[in-house]
């Protein structure tokens, strides 16, 4: 666990560092807080040759229910959290051995809400973006200058199939590259292992596979 400035004031993360750092990717987790499988997926990045950084956006809270993270997501307001997401990238693209690359950010649910809206925000640093089940609606992905890897569930009562699909199209009208996957069978949350309700292995592989080759082919 590492410090870092934040516009105001300080954050904290986690920091996955390879033998030797190649492309540079952040980790926004999902709103259950900066738990242990969020610190693992960084630790898979990382001996994969990326330089994984996952701040905490919950204000160091790990929730493990719903109605936890539903509170949690109450304490912290946006502009904190906006804060957060912004240092942290400033943090991982000031690292050395990212001098001149572009960054991959990685989100899951809140937290691809967020990568999403930082391919925007911060759209000459951003050069590739892995949604897991979550979107940001009327986002004006114009702005943004990287490429979109997506994984969804069909069948996800918290992300409607409609909405997902309207904003692939969204992507694809502002001439990004973008792909989307649906995994049939699966929930929302389903490659979190700690969710074994909604976890489904066999798409949680391929969808890690499908991420691998697309990091790689995007910032290496």
């Amino acid at each position: 666990m590492v410090e870092f400035k934040t516009g105001t004031g300080k954050g904290t993360g986690y920091i996955a560092l390879p033998e030797k750092p190649r492309g540079g990717v952040l980790v926004l987790h999902a709103w259950w807080g900066l738990n242990e499988f969020f610190k693992s997926f960084s630790d898979r990045l990382a001996s994969n040759g990326f330089l994984a950084f996952a701040p905490d956006l919950q204000g160091g809270k790990v929730a493990k229910s719903v109605s936890e993270a539903k509170e949690l997501m109450s304490k912290m307001d946006e502009d904190s959290r906006r804060a957060i997401v912004l240092g942290a990238l400033g943090y991982l693209r000031s690292q050395p051995s990212q001098s001149g690359r572009k960054t991959g950010v990685v989100g899951f649910s809140m937290g691809a809400s967020w990568a999403l809206w930082l391919s925007t925000a911060k759209a000459e640093e951003v050069g590739a973006v892995v949604a897991f089940y979550g979107t940001y609606p009327g986002l004006a992905f114009s702005k943004s200058k990287a490429s979109f890897l997506g994984h969804f569930a069909p069948e996800d009562e918290w992300e409607p199939t409609n909405d997902v699909k309207a904003m692939e199209q969204q992507i694809r009208e502002a001439r990004r590259e973008v792909t989307f996957h649906f995994y049939p069978g699966t929930k929302h949350w389903f490659v979190e292992e700690n969710r074994p309700i909604e976890y489904n292995r066999d798409a949680a592989d391929l969808a890690w596979k499908r991420t691998l080759e697309f990091l790689n082919n995007r910032l290496l």
